[in-house]
């Protein structure tokens, strides 16, 4: 037990404690093998995340929007390792959660916590509210124990919960309740970090407003910082300081909140932020409908995975978007954007005299054959 105590404890000194920067992404990848049915070989893979990059600083919100099926939980998760990664790395306060032995993943496991979607089915039916939120503090030693009835009030008080709550079982709470014992749950454990995936999209509109509050209060309160997954445009924009959108396992944009949602630079983002609903009836919405279906990650198009629903690159004939991946560009200060609609004229003319070289190459080996 000695041992044990001895790894529980065991903290981890980042490389730039200054720093203002808590959580940074470098090319995350995260690919699940396609396997036959029979021999059960890998005959491909799903590319749920594509080598994705970006930056978190402490205190703040990054929001990742995308549609359904764009990557966002895959994210979130792998981030977190609760799933291998394929590549990439996920630098936590100066230190790689991937590169982490289990027992030294285990001592920092408390300060990065999630609140899953589905306030529920993420709860044991079979244990009362104050064993769930309690059950990791006693495995971390949070606190002594004579402390433990104690603190575990204090947490169910910060997240708007009573104390007789503690015997009563999670069926026995409406779904914004639920969500608040999930969010206790993960602040019981003193948490730097915490990714919300999609934590208000299974409730109610008011009841969305009063845990958005909720979560907003609690980070000025504690200091936290919050990766925050949502479909929900307008609830982004009320409570994340950056936002990233995410389009078929990469991201397309991201910039602070304000930047991106007064000026939008990618087709994709243009697109989604034109079905936000503008509540004044004087107001003529030009809403923009993407052609097609969204194309599968187990065969994602060539170069730009937009193009073929793009209509800038349909109605220009854009042939680099169908041969090139974009290059993530730094277009405003501190906005990023991959697109080749943002291309310099230098940059077209290298990429015309590419596509001319891989014509000829191709015309004379069919001329050979």
């Amino acid at each position: 037990m000695e041992t044990d105590n001895k790894i529980l404890n065991q903290e981890f000194k980042p490389e730039n404690p200054d720093s203002d920067v808590l959580l940074e992404v470098r090319d995350l990848k995260k690919y699940f093998p396609i396997r036959s049915s029979f021999f059960r070989r890998v005959i491909g893979h799903v590319k749920a995340v594509d080598g994705i990059s970006f930056k978190i600083k402490r205190g703040t919100t990054m929001g990742l929007v995308g549609e359904s099926g764009c990557g966002k939980s895959t994210a979130g998760r792998t981030i977190l390792r609760l799933i291998p990664k394929t590549s990439g790395s996920v630098i936590y306060n100066g230190v790689d959660l991937h590169s982490l032995k289990r027992s030294e993943l285990r001592s920092i496991r408390q300060k990065v916590q999630i609140i899953f979607q589905d306030p529920y089915s993420s709860l044991s039916p079979r244990m009362p509210v104050g064993e769930i939120i309690g059950e990791a503090v006693r495995t971390h030693g949070i606190v002594p124990k004579e402390e433990y009835n104690a603190y575990i009030t204090r947490v169910m008080k910060a997240c708007g919960l009573q104390e007789y709550h503690k015997d009563r079982y999670p069926h026995e709470f409406s779904g914004g309740q639920r969500q608040r014992i999930c969010i206790a749950r993960a602040l019981a454990l003193n948490p730097d970090f915490i990714v919300c995936d999609e934590p208000v999209s299974a409730l109610d509109v008011s009841i969305q407003a009063q845990i958005i509050n909720l979560l907003k209060s609690l980070q000025k309160e504690f200091n936290l910082t919050y990766l925050f997954i949502s479909h929900d445009l307008s609830v982004v924009e009320h409570i994340s300081d950056t936002v990233g959108v995410m389009y078929l396992g990469s991201l397309v944009e991201f910039a602070d909140t304000e930047q991106i949602f007064k000026n939008p630079l990618h087709p994709y983002t243009k697109a989604l932020f034109s079905a936000i609903p503008i509540p004044d009836p004087d107001v003529k919405m030009e809403r923009i409908v993407l052609e097609g279906s969204i194309p599968s990650p187990a065969n994602p198009p060539s170069g730009c995975k937009f193009h073929t629903r793009c209509k800038e690159c349909k109605e220009r004939g854009m042939k680099v978007c169908e041969r090139f991946v974009p290059v993530n560009k730094e277009l405003e200060p501190g906005h990023f954007c991959a697109c080749h609609l943002y291309n310099t004229p230098e940059e077209n003319a290298a990429y015309e005299a590419e596509m001319a070289k891989q014509d000829s190459m191709a015309s004379s080996a069919g001329t050979t054959v």
